[in-house]
C-alpha cells in the first residue's frame, strides 16, 4: 500500500510514520509538509514523473500554503484522483471542519490521539480497511472496498 501523508507538524508526522512502520503491512509512505507539496506530488504522479499514485491519503486540515479542505476538494474533483480514499487525520474536533470534510467527500474523519497506542490502533484499522480497496481497478462511483459506502464501513472518529 502506498500512502501519502500530508502533515505540516514534524512531531505529528514522525509519530504517524512510526505507527505506520510498526505494523506488519507492506507499505510505502511519501510525505508532504503542506497542501501545495501534496498537490504537486499528485500532479507529478499523474504526469508519470514519479512512481505511482497513492492508494491512500492521510490528510491534516490545518496546513500552510494550501489548506487541507482545498487539497481534499481538488483530489475529489480530479477524475484520475477522486477514487483515492482520503482520510482526514487532524486535531480539529470542530463540527464545521468535520461537516465540510464530509461534504467534500472525505472517506473518513479521525481525530489524532496524543497517545501512541491509540494512534497506532487507529492507523492500523485504517490500513486494514483501505488495503482491501483498489480504486484503480474498481468501477467508478464506488467509494469503499466492494463498493461499501465509507460511512457504513470505514473507520470512524475516535477521541
Amino acid at each position: 500500500m502506498r500512502i501519502l501523508l500530508v502533515e505540516d507538524n514534524p512531531d505529528h508526522a514522525s509519530l504517524i510514520q512510526r505507527c505506520l512502520q510498526r505494523g506488519t503491512r507492506d507499505h510505502q509512505v511519501d510525505c508532504a509538509t503542506d497542501g501545495q507539496q501534496a498537490l504537486d506530488h499528485l500532479s507529478r504522479c499523474l504526469e508519470g514523473k514519479t512512481m505511482h499514485l497513492p492508494d491512500l491519503i492521510l490528510l491534516d486540515l490545518n496546513l500552510p500554503r494550501v489548506g487541507g479542505h482545498e487539497v481534499l476538494a481538488t483530489v475529489k474533483r480530479t477524475t484520475d484522483l477522486k477514487c483515492i480514499p482520503v482520510v482526514v487525520l487532524t486535531t480539529s474536533d470542530s463540527d464545521t471542519d468535520r461537516t465540510t470534510a464530509y461534504s467534500l467527500h472525505a472517506n473518513s474523519y479521525l481525530i489524532k490521539s496524543p497517545e501512541y497506542r491509540v494512534l497506532y490502533e487507529m492507523l492500523d484499522d485504517v490500513q486494514r480497511y483501505w488495503s482491501k480497496w483498489d480504486c484503480y481497478s474498481s468501477p467508478s462511483g464506488q467509494s469503499g472496498p466492494s463498493g461499501t459506502p465509507p460511512q457504513s464501513g470505514a473507520p470512524t472518529r475516535r477521541s
